[in-house]
């Protein structure tokens, strides 16, 4: 039986999911945005999970859109289903459609093109091996980027630089991504999956109520006037002081001992 093409596995209170068709660069299939969503819904209903990783396998992240077969008869395809049955299944895949309460954070290898930049934009924290390359090439083959660059690009980098990966579909190095701010960290290749899980335990360590709430306030501040977000803070931020885990790491720091946050 081949493997399945998106891997599962828990470290901990860590979700790491890679991308397992290699020898597609890992481009998207059917099963893998399937299979993508399935554990998002596992990401976001377990709370044992406090944060995820996403990362591909034999040295790269994600071409993105398999074009074989976006103009192949998937019809035979086992997982069609799926998609017949809910039609907004390869949005919600894609987190175009989905916004996670927990933290995600991208490991990337290689190549993160088109959709693998895309996905990469729905991410917190980004870790890249140096040699790594990102674009949105969809242009160069007549295509829209439709996964959410055009709206969330310029609002993550400055506007000239989403326009002209946008506009000209060119490639962009690790080194000039960071640059921009598309990246936080660039490391050695071969060690950006271990950078992305060392966050992730230092993020699963912290109180995760307080994680969550951190990330909700940010963004949905995104959208909101100064005010309104400043506001909105408030009302995300004041009943975190009234859990359990607000009163346990204050408690655990005068002990001089590692809090045990329980998610109460």
């Amino acid at each position: 039986m081949a493997d399945p093409h998106l891997l599962v596995h828990r470290e901990g209170a860590v979700l790491v999911l890679t991308m397992n068709r290699p020898e597609a660069r890992n481009a998207w299939s059917l099963e893998m945005l399937a299979r993508l969503w399935d554990a998002w819904v596992e990401l976001d209903a377990d709370p044992a999970l406090r944060v995820a990783v996403l990362t591909g396998a034999g040295g790269t992240f994600c071409a993105g859109a398999d074009l074989k077969l976006m103009h192949s008869d998937q019809r035979d395809d086992p997982w069609q289903a799926r998609f017949a049955a809910d039609p907004e299944l390869h949005w919600k895949a894609m987190l175009r459609h989905h916004q996670l309460k927990k933290p995600l954070i991208a490991a990337v290898e290689g190549f993160a093109l088109g959709g693998g930049t895309e996905i990469l934009q729905c991410t917190d924290l980004r870790v890249a091996g140096r040699s790594a390359i990102f674009g949105l090439t969809e242009a160069v083959y007549g295509l829209f980027p439709l996964g959410g660059s055009t709206v969330r690009l310029p609002r993550q980098i400055p506007y000239a630089a989403a326009m002209e990966m946008l506009l000209t579909g060119r490639k962009v190095s690790a080194e000039e991504a960071r640059g921009w701010g598309l990246i936080g960290r660039v490391v050695d290749d071969g060690q950006a999956l271990s950078t992305a899980l060392e966050l992730a335990q230092r993020i699963a360590a912290n109180g995760p109520l307080a994680v969550q709430a951190i990330k909700r306030a940010v963004m949905e501040g995104l959208d909101q006037s100064e005010a309104a977000a400043l506001a909105n803070e408030l009302a995300i931020g004041q009943p975190i002081f009234r859990t359990a885990d607000a009163k346990e790491g204050p408690r655990a720091f005068a002990e001089r001992r590692t809090p045990q946050f329980t998610g109460r």
